[in-house]
């Protein structure tokens, strides 16, 4: 009897890690966010689908889990965007909270919904679904005034802690909680006394008035970060929950939340430190506030869902790697491929290859697992195809033979993507199209336009002839009217497609068909 391979996937070593350390429960809770503040780009998506691939390992153990997301979006605006419309109009609402700026693209009721609605309605494309907290609506609603008044209760304990990672301790008038002035709806204020109960005492900085409100029922205060996290943690029990190298780095907030959490009664989440993504050819971190960013809907224009979950699904957290968009695509493809092949056992590899190819497809897709292998196409060649359709995919599709309507239904989605890449993203070169009747001809000396009828001749014979006679016959073509056959191999793309250069002569010829192709060489 075969010993059981147990798997070695990041995900699954990560939910029985959370098991080990939280123990036999009947729920975990596992937890990821982002403050609404731009675009939320390909980067921060890494944290939501780290998350959801343990949530989906320790589901696959039997457990159940609550995922949630929460959306800070009672934090301050800082930065207006480069990319959003009426910057002027934006500035103006600076340091206020950014439930509270308007959309000025026109899409939602608010700024930092506009945001969310992007990733709330994208996400289950992907296959992911999540619980969403609106930390605007739950600060203002009082659900964290114990959390707020713990923080005040405690506020020598936390001074304490802040002050071990910080290289200048906190003034003496610092309080552990912060307040947007209900006059001018901006966090330019100055706590001034808390009466040891719910009542606070703050100094609008900017119009001088003062004000008293209660915690249990102001929409006005909150925690800041450093206290937030960690109160959260504790309010909504949380289990998991990984963080970017930024927040992991020695004295980070993570450092700090893994100590303040005791102040609010909980221990730490277990975590992991996920690296930073970067675009192929672009240099640097992704940032939301510059506006100038990948994000999920840009990378589903080319690669399908499924490769989307695979890249990450493949990748270690703590790997640093790029998304590509230029011929790397192919590979990412190819490799998506092989991982499909090994799963349905259509290429061999040793046991332990397959066990762990086996578990990425798994985890790579969206719903359920399919139960047969996609159409296998190389994605070079479905390029190819196309083009010589124009981009017409249910044509391109019709030419490939048989296929069941799942396979069908997959291969219109990649081809979707395929077609979207030659026409946005692919180099220069690796675009054509055949020539027309009214495309100009090319002049060709008495030896050229002889090799090209000989070739027209191969081609009308082409799909009945041997493979070993088509590639004799082909260069034939050339060596026989006494053509370099690199030279003539370039004038053949000419005149086919306009270009000195284009795929391989033999299998595009093959590819193209005898209806495409004599037709151009006949003209000659």
């Amino acid at each position: 009897m075969s010993q059981e391979i147990v798997s070695t996937h990041w995900a699954d070593i990560y939910a029985d890690k959370i098991i080990r350390e939280k123990g036999e429960k009947e729920l975990y809770t596992c937890a990821s966010g982002i403050t609404p503040s731009g675009t939320v780009h390909i980067g921060n998506f890494r944290e939501i689908i780290s998350v959801e691939l343990v949530v989906r390992a320790l589901r696959s153990k039997g457990k159940q889990v609550r995922f949630i997301y929460s959306w800070d979006d009672y934090d301050v605006f800082r930065k207006v965007p480069k990319n959003m419309p009426q910057p002027e109009l934006l500035a103006t609402f600076l340091r206020k909270p950014i439930t509270l700026v308007p959309d000025t693209t026109g899409r939602a009721e608010n700024y930092a919904r506009a945001n969310e609605l992007d990733v709330e309605r994208i996400l289950p494309t992907v296959g992911i679904e999540c619980e969403y907290l609106y930390q605007a609506e739950r600060y203002r609603s009082g659900m964290y005034c114990e959390g707020m008044r713990t923080a005040l209760e405690k506020k020598d304990e936390i001074r304490a802690i802040l002050d071990e990672f910080r290289t200048e301790e906190l003034e003496d008038d610092w309080w552990p909680i912060s307040v947007f002035s209900s006059f001018t709806d901006k966090d330019t204020t100055t706590i001034l006394d808390w009466d040891g109960e719910w009542a606070v005492t703050y100094r609008d900085d900017e119009t001088g008035q003062s004000e008293t409100i209660d915690l249990r029922h102001t929409p006005y205060a909150k925690l800041p970060w450093r206290l937030d996290w960690p109160m959260r943690w504790a309010f909504e029990g949380v289990d998991f929950e990984p963080a970017g190298k930024d927040h992991h780095s020695e004295g980070g907030s993570f450092d700090t939340s893994r100590k303040m959490v005791r102040v609010f009664g909980a221990e730490a989440p277990v975590s992991f430190q996920y690296d930073f993504i970067s675009i192929k050819g672009r240099g640097g971190k992704i940032s939301s506030s510059s506006g100038e960013v990948i994000s999920l809907p840009d990378v589903l224009e080319v690669y399908i869902p499924e490769i989307v979950r695979f890249l990450f699904a493949g990748t270690r957290p703590n790997s640093e790697f790029a998304i590509s968009f230029d011929l790397d695509v192919l590979k990412i493809y190819e490799d998506y491929d092989t991982c499909e092949r090994i799963y349905f056992g259509l290429q061999e590899v040793n046991e332990k290859r397959r066990a762990k190819e086996k578990r990425i497809y798994e985890l790579s897709q969206v719903g359920e697992i399919p139960t047969e292998a996609s159409f296998q196409i190389p994605f070079r060649h479905l390029c190819n195809l196309l083009q010589l359709h124009e981009g017409d995919i249910e044509r391109a599709i019709d030419t490939l033979g048989e296929m069941s309507e799942s396979q069908r239904e997959r291969l219109t989605v990649r081809s979707r993507c395929a077609w979207n890449w030659i026409t946005t993203f692919s180099p220069e070169d690796f675009r054509y199209r055949l020539m027309r009747d009214d495309d100009p001809v090319i002049e060709l000396s008495e030896q050229e336009r002889k090799a090209v009828q000989d070739l027209a001749a191969l081609v009308e014979v082409m799909e009945e002839i041997e493979e070993a006679e088509y590639t004799t016959r082909l260069y034939d073509a050339a060596k026989l009217n006494g053509l370099d056959t690199g030279d003539f191999f370039k004038l053949v793309y000419r005149i086919l497609i306009g270009k000195d250069r284009g795929p391989k002569l033999g299998p595009f010829l093959k590819t193209c068909g005898r209806e495409k192709v004599l037709p151009i060489l006949q003209r000659y």
